[in-house]
Order: C-alpha cells, then sequence, then structure tokens
C-alpha cells in the first residue's frame, strides 16, 4: 500500500472523513483538521509506517499532497 493510501485509510478510519475528498490538493483544513488532529494524524502515521515525524512541520493550511511527501521523505531517508 503506498504512502498516500495508507494516510487515505487514517483519514477515513480515525476522522471520519469521506474518501472522495482526500486528494493531493485539497488542504488540511478542508478536511476539519485542526492543530489536535494533526498532531493525532501524524501519531498515528508513525505508529502505521515506523517512522518518525517530530521534524516535520505541518499546519492546516498543507495539503494532503505535502503530507504524503514529507512522510515520504522520511520513509526514504
Amino acid at each position: 500500500m503506498s504512502t498516500a493510501e495508507e494516510i487515505s485509510t487514517l483519514l477515513v478510519a480515525n476522522f471520519g472523513t469521506d474518501p472522495h475528498t482526500i486528494r493531493p490538493e485539497v488542504s488540511l483544513r478542508h478536511l476539519r483538521l485542526d492543530s489536535l488532529a494533526l498532531e493525532e494524524l501524524r501519531l498515528l502515521i508513525e505508529d502505521r509506517l515506523g517512522v518518525d515525524l517530530d521534524d516535520v512541520q505541518l499546519s492546516s493550511r498543507d495539503t494532503v499532497g505535502r503530507l504524503v511527501d514529507a512522510v515520504d521523505h522520511r520513509v526514504a531517508a
């Protein structure tokens, strides 16, 4: 499963996000993720993919694509 698919699965399962709204250009704010939800998502991604995202700075203004790129960069490191 790709990083994008993993993140989509987490968004749907844990935040009730409509899977049709999860696209690379969509902002995390549009998916109704505030700073607390972003922190929870970060922890879920770390657990599921076994990566350390402590130094990755994300805000609700970032896009799903930016999140996927940041995680992919950590997975490859």
